[in-house]
């Protein structure tokens, strides 16, 4: 006898309608203010940052399961995410625009791997040229992104907002039209 647990058709459709919702109020908030939405992202993460770094030094300081060398590093760990996450929270508008372009520098290097990486699969793939096609865009795309950071990252940035707003929607219309 199997008892397998299923969630109950209103929770699934609540969890939709909210993470809908969520979407669509971030992707208008990167839409319409993207200065101010990228700079409360960036005090998101330092937050999150100090947070883990008072939790590295905790288990640096208070750990009796490590050794001298666990501890210390999880104690240097620790400062070295507390001054990361105070700095950036000192100049939000600079961390901000840094982890913007440093985001794009490293999708623009990922896309350039991942179409080079592409064909050394040709000679296991059926559809060869739908791989070349896909590593050239790929390859294309990276490069783009690494010749200008700075117009890649409003690009990606408005990729974002939009895609947020489009996909929150769609989860949304599935909430309110989903059958139980």
């Amino acid at each position: 006898m199997s008892t397998t647990r299923t969630i109950p058709a209103k929770g699934a459709r609540l969890a939709l309608l909210i993470v809908g919702l969520a979407a669509v109020g971030f992707g208008i908030a990167v839409l319409a203010w993207p200065t101010r939405a990228a700079v409360a992202l960036t005090a998101v993460i330092a937050v999150y940052a100090i947070v883990a770094g008072l939790v590295y030094a905790a288990i640096g300081f208070l750990s009796k399961n490590l050794g001298a060398g666990g501890r210390i590093g999880h104690a240097v760990l620790g400062l070295l995410y507390v001054l990361a996450g105070a700095y950036a929270f000192i100049s939000l508008q600079e961390s901000a625009a840094f982890l913007a372009v440093f985001v794009t520098i490293m999708v623009g290097i990922m896309w350039i791997i991942e179409g080079v990486t592409a064909l050394f699969t040709l000679g296991q793939v059926s559809s060869k040229a739908l791989t070349v096609v896909f590593s050239i865009i790929s390859v294309v795309a990276g490069v783009t992104l690494l010749s200008s950071p700075l117009w890649g990252t409003v690009i990606l940035w408005w990729l974002l907002g939009i895609s947020l707003v489009v996909l929150g929607g769609l989860n949304v219309v599935r909430a309110v039209t989903k059958k139980d």
